[in-house]
């Protein structure tokens, strides 16, 4: 075990050191996502500060995952038209001036301009964001494109670990207005790394026509090719699922837990920090472990979802009862482990099985689905909350999980059957 740890670890050093294109794109992802915990923590700090409403804080993630949904469409054509590496430069240009207006909200009678501010943020993301995957294997080698999903994706949670522990200590003790100027920051430090990638595009769409009759007629063309494509669509209908269940509105229950159970900072922003950076931590080292086992292997990697579906099952059962400190940290971490193997296997499965043609659109729409089912899962969460309170929120997460687990151990031996009646 320890060889094959030691080559794993090789090659993620050995792709950073010897791709400089993905070594600047990875750099970027780095200090941007810095910034986005730095955002988050503070954007929901201020609002439960301001508030007090699970509504209000539920709200904040409907708008989030909403306005990326509602982009998506022509996202995709763009990620499938344009030079990739523009597309994410100028996203973070404009998010670094999106972002400096956060620092006019001031009062309750502000937080919707907070809202309208958030869903600019997070509009230009939903372009941000196919282009990213998109881009990838247009600068990683079909053999290294594994290592570089599962280093982007241990990444996330890295910073998600250190950016959630630095924002909530930042907004504890400096306040949420000193988080969002470094955000700011973060951006314009994205933007200058991804600036450096040496990629240079060859439009697949180029030769289309360029009005929003062409560019929706080429978003149609992505969904037939997903309804053609069922094993696709039920791949990238993944993120979507754990989100309905779980993931949607398991942001409102940590910002819950921290303000009014385990209350450490101004509004909960340190225990707040606490809990993300243990989460983190958790989605950091699920995929990394899993892909041990699984390699790029399609099989293997297909029969990891279904088993980490069920550990992302028992975490939210050792939450559920909010039992003591430790016991919730322990739930959010295998919360997290089995969650992030969800994600970046669906992720790579994509990555090895959609022609380049069509991989924008298709981000854009795994996206989509991701970002409305996000939406629902946080409203249905802040009602809940509200009414039910914490742990019966919790518990209903824990049965809602079993339903796309289910679906996809069905599709899975479904599809293995097929195949194995083909041979």
């Amino acid at each position: 075990m320890s060889q094959t740890t030691a080559r794993s670890s090789n090659q993620y050093v050995e792709l950073i050191r010897a791709n400089p294109d993905f070594r600047n794109l990875w750099l970027g992802q780095v200090v941007s996502l810095l910034g986005d915990w730095f955002n988050l923590i503070g954007s929901a700090a201020l609002i439960a500060t301001l508030t007090g409403s699970g509504v209000a804080i539920s709200g904040l993630f409907v708008v989030r995952m909403l306005a990326p949904f509602l982009v998506s469409p022509l996202a995709g054509v763009v990620a499938d038209r344009y030079d990739r590496r523009m597309i994410l430069v100028v996203a973070d240009l404009a998010r670094a001036g999106i972002v400096l207006c956060f620092l006019l909200v001031r009062s309750a009678e502000m937080v919707w301009l907070l809202y309208v501010l958030t869903a600019l943020q997070l509009g230009v993301s939903g372009f941000f964001d196919p282009a990213k995957n998109a881009i990838l294997p247009d600068v990683v080698s079909p053999q290294r494109l594994g290592a570089a999903n599962a280093l982007i994706s241990a990444t996330w949670s890295v910073m998600l670990a250190f950016g959630a522990a630095l924002g909530g200590l930042v907004a504890g003790t400096w306040g949420v207005y000193t988080s969002f100027s470094l955000d700011a920051v973060t951006f314009l430090l994205s933007a200058f790394f991804i600036w450096r990638v040496g990629y240079r595009t060859q439009p697949t769409q180029k030769s289309q026509g360029k009005s929003i009759r062409d560019a929706l007629g080429e978003y149609v063309e992505g969904l037939r090719y997903l309804n053609r494509e069922r094993d696709i669509l039920m791949i990238a209908c993944q993120k979507g699922a754990i989100a309905l269940a779980v993931a949607g509105g398991f942001n409102v229950v940590q910002v819950a837990i921290a303000e009014q159970v385990f209350v450490i900072g101004e509004g909960g922003s340190l225990s707040l920090g606490i809990f993300l950076t243990v989460f983190g931590i958790g989605t950091g080292m699920g995929p990394i472990v899993a892909r041990w086992w699984s390699g790029d292997r399609d099989g293997p990697l297909r029969q990891s979802i279904t088993i980490f579906y069920g550990l992302t099952s028992v975490g939210l059962l050792i939450l559920a009862p909010l039992a003591d400190f430790y016991s919730v940290n322990l739930g959010m971490f295998l919360r997290g482990f089995g969650g992030g193997v969800v994600w970046v296997f669906a992720t790579q499965l994509l990555l090895q099985n959609v022609p380049a043609a069509v991989r924008g659109r298709v981000f854009a729409t795994e996206f989509a689905i991701f970002a409305l089912a996000s939406a629902i899962g946080a409203a249905w969460t802040g009602i809940a909350l509200d009414h039910l309170g914490i742990s019966a929120t919790l518990w209903l997460m824990f049965w809602f999980n079993l339903v796309p687990a289910g679906i996809w151990l069905w599709w899975t031996v479904r599809r293995s059957r097929a195949n194995a009646r083909m041979a």
